[in-house]
């Protein structure tokens, strides 16, 4: 779609409400809450937003302003075309889904349970809770990676070169937390998958054994930039 000169630089009317649905585009465009139960996308963009305070709010107040403007008024046509188009099941509408939605997030709001989980469910959840990681992997060791860089090294270097050190001792908890929790070798490398890796590790290293070296090479370099 050709949105005319300037309108993507507008400010959003519902960004919280945008980053919600983004977990539900990640897991198939569907709606699949029930008034019972919500479904994976919405268990997942909970577990992340119960990280930061307001944002249940945020999201809460959104819906609202949709609804009582309604969905389709042409006040706010602009502002949900800028928003992912999630498919609500048979019989259902969008309006009907997104109160189911905001049911469950007022609930927990109020100290209502939620699922937990020591690990992320879903791709965009690992995206929102490691995007450090994401950054690293699905910027430099993704599928032009040869054409930019002559070793893994070098494009390490370069993801040094242009990060500060904020950034970098992010990742460096990113990695020690995502080395510890995922013991087995093969979910590792699903998640590293999932998290923009689209190259093998260096030649003579296991994936686990890449990412703590380069775990500890960033850590140098936090601890040189800093004497």
């Amino acid at each position: 779609m050709t949105y005319p000169e300037g309108f993507l630089d507008r400010e959003e009317r519902f960004p919280a409400l945008h980053e919600l649905l983004n977990s539900y585009a990640d897991a198939g465009y569907s709606f699949t809450d029930t008034p019972e139960k919500p479904g994976v996308a919405l268990q997942a963009y909970v577990r992340q937003v119960m990280r930061t305070s307001g944002t249940l709010d945020s999201v809460i107040a959104e819906i609202d302003d949709l609804l009582q403007v309604g969905l389709f008024n042409e006040e706010i046509a602009d502002d949900v075309d800028l928003l992912p188009h999630i498919n609500p099941p048979a019989g259902h509408t969008v309006e009907q889904c997104l109160a189911t939605i905001r049911s469950h997030l007022d609930r927990i709001r109020n100290g209502g349970a939620y699922e937990k989980s020591p690990v992320p469910r879903t791709g965009w959840e690992w995206k929102k809770q490691f995007p450090e990681i994401w950054m690293l992997l699905g910027a430099r060791f993704n599928q032009e990676f040869s054409r930019f860089y002559a070793s893994h090294r070098e494009a390490l270097d370069d993801h040094l070169s242009l990060n500060d050190e904020e950034s970098l001792t992010e990742l460096v908890k990113e990695l020690e937390y995502v080395l510890s929790a995922i013991e087995s070798d093969a979910e590792l490398e699903q998640v590293a998958d999932i998290l923009g890796l689209q190259v093998y590790p260096p030649e003579g290293l296991t994936l686990r054994q890449w990412l703590t070296e380069m775990q500890g090479i960033i850590k140098d370099r936090i601890r040189t930039d800093a004497s």
